[in-house]
């Protein structure tokens, strides 16, 4: 089996002789057990790029540059041969009157893929119309790949947005709206931007994130040099195998603790406090009511089960169903996003609350990301995530608001998802002696910030 740089050249002289109706080549190789993809990325010039890790560990993808884009699904979905994937997402609230800048759908099939499944490598050309285009791509991939240490910086700034004292009133106007209208839940978000004393790398703070951070799906998705968004998130939108549907609900958070002991005190706490019960069987009311025109059967599972994750605990319960004939990917990324657990119940009502009230527009935050394949697709809710551009890192979370939301309990739940990014970065030297950080990076506690505004 060939090595990387020997895949790459056979890529281009498989060009040579290739059929007019060979839409894909495919190089198996092997990659070294001290080859980080992540690494190799972090050498490549082309652009979009792409990066997707599977929750299980088993499946891992880079897609470089673009053969097509798409800003319809089902459009992308119907131009999918057999082999090819194309990769992408949903934004939340992406061309809506509240946010023009974002795209609401943004899908491509790539040129370059290095993917593995399981311990097996391939790298693969998707061909299109254009040869030159596709042998101008492979002679822009270089075989080297440059390491990547910790995500090293200060934190010269720190802006919520909504500050504190703002959270508190959207939260209890939630609540009234709860209690007078049919509104039954809405998540609300912050944005956490943090000024940095120099530009950080996405992929430095990525692979940090996926050593730290296990049982969690990692992407990266950056349409140029300047912006890129990344996450590490828990929440599986759906997974589809031909007939076969797996989706899940995952709502009721509560922190860890200091000890084993503390963790299954506040675990316990969970699976009996009423708040966080109620809050996870809407979302699987909200999901069962959706698949059931999609499916022939559906089971849910009977009661919840703990997920727990570096920095707080979950209530989750899995959902599987069998499709209907003729149920597409793109069809059911229609009908299940967004699902209740990331902007609440009813859809519409939730929805309009939170464009009315949020004063940020979310993007790809609580969108959805990953691919269409011919037989099988799957996509992760983007939370846990992060938008970077330059020394700016916005930073996302959400807490689901039911009766007996609290603000000072649902803003100490922001401060704790959002640490499963932020304390991933460290401090670093000081460029000069003016500069004083507000406090360590990996230290930082922000619960005091909200005083400030």
């Amino acid at each position: 089996m060939t090595n990387l740089s020997h895949a790459i050249a056979q890529l281009s002289e498989a060009l040579v002789t290739l059929s007019t109706t060979q839409p894909r080549l495919n190089i198996p190789l092997l990659l070294p057990d001290g080859i980080d993809p992540m690494e190799w990325l972090n050498a490549q010039s082309l652009f979009p790029k792409f990066y997707w890790q599977s929750r299980d560990g088993h499946e891992e993808t880079v897609a470089l540059g673009q053969v097509h884009t798409f800003s319809n699904p089902f459009i992308a979905e119907l131009a999918l041969v057999e082999g090819q994937k194309i990769w992408g997402g949903r934004s939340f609230d992406g061309r809506t009157e509240h946010n023009q800048c974002c795209a609401q759908f943004f899908f491509f099939l790539p040129q370059i893929e290095l993917s593995r499944i399981n311990n097996i490598w391939t790298l693969s050309l998707n061909v299109g119309d254009d040869i030159q285009k596709s042998y101008a791509a492979i002679t822009q991939l270089s075989d080297a790949v440059i390491s990547l240490g910790n995500p090293e910086c200060n934190i010269m700034s720190i802006e919520h947005s909504p500050v504190f004292p703002q959270w508190a009133n959207i939260l209890n106007k939630a609540l009234a709206e709860i209690h007078a209208t049919d509104l039954q839940k809405v998540v609300l978000a912050r944005q956490t931007s943090l000024t940095l004393d120099r530009n950080i790398s996405a992929l430095q703070l990525l692979k940090a994130s996926r050593s730290q951070n296990g049982a969690n799906f990692h992407f990266l998705f950056a349409l140029d040099e300047k912006h890129c968004f990344i996450g590490s998130t828990p929440e599986r939108l759906f997974h589809r195998h031909h007939h076969k549907l797996h989706t899940e609900a995952l709502a009721g958070t509560i922190g860890r603790g200091k000890t084993a002991q503390d963790d299954h005190a506040l675990a316990q706490w969970l699976f009996s406090d009423p708040k966080n019960i109620y809050e996870n069987q809407l979302v699987v009311k909200d999901i069962e009511t959706r698949l059931a025109k999609y499916s022939i059967n559906l089971e849910v599972e009977a009661s919840p089960h703990l997920i727990r994750l570096r920095k707080v605990q979950h209530l989750k319960r899995d959902i599987a169903a069998t499709l209907k004939n003729n149920i597409s990917s793109s069809t059911l990324l229609e009908m299940l996003q967004p699902t209740a657990a990331i902007a609440g119940l009813p859809r519409d009502n939730a929805v309009k609350f939170i464009t009315d009230n949020e004063p940020f527009a979310r993007g790809w935050y609580s969108g959805s990301i990953g691919f269409f394949g011919h037989n099988r697709s799957e996509f992760c809710v983007a939370i846990r995530s992060a938008l970077i551009m330059g020394n700016t890192l916005h930073l996302f979370a959400g807490a689901g608001i039911v009766p007996g939301s609290e603000p000072e309990t649902e803003w100490e739940e922001l401060n704790k998802k959002i640490s499963t990014l932020m304390n991933l970065l460290k401090p670093a030297p000081l460029p000069c002696k003016n500069a004083k950080p507000i406090a360590k990076a990996s230290g930082l506690d922000i619960e005091m910030e909200k005083r400030a505004g």
